[in-house]
């Protein structure tokens, strides 16, 4: 492989000739050979980063134009955009796990920019600190990228995702208005519902994750970018803040702003704390669902069976015409990674001493691992799942005509420990309701037909 020298402020290093990073992405590459080509820095990261580059060099156009001359302001645009488009993701090697500020990811994002912009131009026009990094600092544009990152991610990826299965399910609601089957708590028989009753359980879980998750969006728009190293704003123009979240907003088309307090800004992660839970509650939700899906639609002649769902592909490499709830499965998998996820989150959000948390990198890891993972098993389980599921209403009715629960509807008529006595009966003798209600003398068979029917038990 061919090398070229590149110099920072401990010196020379040799970087691969093709490579635009510079050399403190090189020093990090080489420190820190954990989980390469598995745990990089997330896409998202870089793409927030190239963002907040292309709104700081705009906003010290408008603030320093003596520094951020219009050719300079010109050539990081540029630079950024390549980097929004993808054309230079190969310039982005570094993993997650390196410095807990992830100084040297915003390094890269810097020399990567300045190296873009001088190969564009034919000179060395751009410094990856004096210019591309003005008015910044890793402390303040790390935790920035990753609030844009995680907003846009929750924004644009997982309510989209939650929108199609709320809407799927609500059509199946629709469908299944007229048909009858029994309830289950406890995994034991129970009294009867409306399987769009059941439906609508899950819908409004899911409903109910999507109002939370929107309420996390106002704190993740609020951004560190403008306190600089320790939140004072140092090195920084009177306005660079304020400045900064406007242009982002334009640039973006969601609404940042300033963060208040910069020095919380800088050491909490709360609103990603928060952020995450509600994705926490939308996993347990889903894990929920994908489970009584397949429970519901186990089988397919000696389990439940009430419903059916999509055979997509084989489920088993010994047993001939198997086929598994594979996606109800994918479901349930992520849900135990975003609550996985959801710890390291918690755990590293604790660890913010005084004015800076340098746990930033994992952070970033797990909760864009989380929204991506989401996003796109919502989407499969919609797509391939719950878009296919049919009632077995003769199994549905079967099951509930079978149910000893329906003895419920005798109480308010015999009291609850002789209805009880009837399903005890029933039970031992293998007999229905009906006649072990009237072999104990309870009531007649036209009383029990009248007082027991499903239908107005919902």
């Amino acid at each position: 492989m061919e090398y070229r020298i590149e110099h920072d402020s401990m010196g020379e290093m040799q970087v691969p000739v093709w490579a635009l990073w510079g050399a403190q992405t090189e020093r990090s590459r080489r420190n820190f050979p954990i989980g390469i080509g598995q745990e990089t820095m997330p896409v998202e990261i870089i793409r927030a980063f190239a963002q907040v580059k292309k709104a700081a060099a705009l906003t010290n156009r408008a603030l320093l134009p003596e520094k951020m001359t219009a050719e300079k302001c010109e050539a990081i645009c540029e630079a950024a955009d390549a980097i929004l488009s993808g054309d230079l993701a190969a310039h982005f090697p570094l993993v997650v796990w390196q410095t807990g500020s992830g100084t040297q990811t915003n390094m890269n994002v810097n020399e990567v920019i300045a190296n873009r912009g001088n190969a564009q131009t034919g000179k060395p026009l751009l410094h990856p600190n004096d210019d591309v990094n003005r008015s910044q600092s890793s402390n303040d544009t790390f935790p920035t990228a990753l609030h844009v990152a995680a907003a846009l991610a929750v924004k644009n990826r997982v309510l989209p995702a939650v929108d199609g299965l709320i809407a799927e399910l609500r059509r199946l609601e629709e469908e299944n208005g007229d048909a009858l089957k029994i309830g289950r708590t406890h995994l034991q028989d129970a009294t009867p519902l409306r399987f769009s009753q059941e439906i609508s359980g899950w819908r409004a879980s899911l409903e109910q994750d999507r109002r939370m998750m929107e309420l996390t969006l106002p704190p993740l728009m609020e951004l560190a970018l403008g306190g600089t190293a320790v939140g004072t704003g140092l090195n920084a123009p009177a306005g660079f803040d304020a400045l900064v979240a406007k242009t982002l907003s334009d640039l973006t088309g969601t609404a940042f702003t300033s963060a208040p307090n910069k020095f919380h800004a800088l050491t909490s992660l709360d609103e990603l704390v928060f952020a995450h839970g509600a994705m926490k509650a939308l996993a347990a939700d889903l894990l929920k669902i994908a489970n009584d899906v397949r429970l519901l639609a186990s089988g397919p002649r000696c389990g439940l069976g009430e419903i059916t769902i999509p055979a997509n592909e084989p489920g088993s490499s010994i047993m001939p015409g198997k086929v598994n709830p594979t996606q109800c499965e994918q479901v349930t998998m992520v849900a135990v990674q975003v609550l996985g996820n959801d710890a390291a989150i918690g755990v590293a959000a604790s660890q913010g001493q005084f004015e800076l948390n340098t746990f930033l990198p994992v952070c970033a890891y797990n909760f864009l691992q989380s929204a991506r993972l989401l996003a796109e098993s919502v989407a499969a389980f919609t797509e391939r799942c719950v878009r296919g599921i049919h009632a077995n209403r003769e199994r549905m009715a079967q099951n509930m005509e079978r149910s000893l629960m329906l003895a419920t509807a005798l109480s308010p008529h015999i009291g609850y420990e002789k209805a009880a006595r009837v399903a005890q009966l029933a039970a031992e003798r293998g007999s229905s309701l009906r006649e072990a209600c009237v072999a104990l003398g309870y009531l007649t068979a036209e009383q029990f037909d009248t007082f027991v029917r499903p239908e107005q038990m919902v």
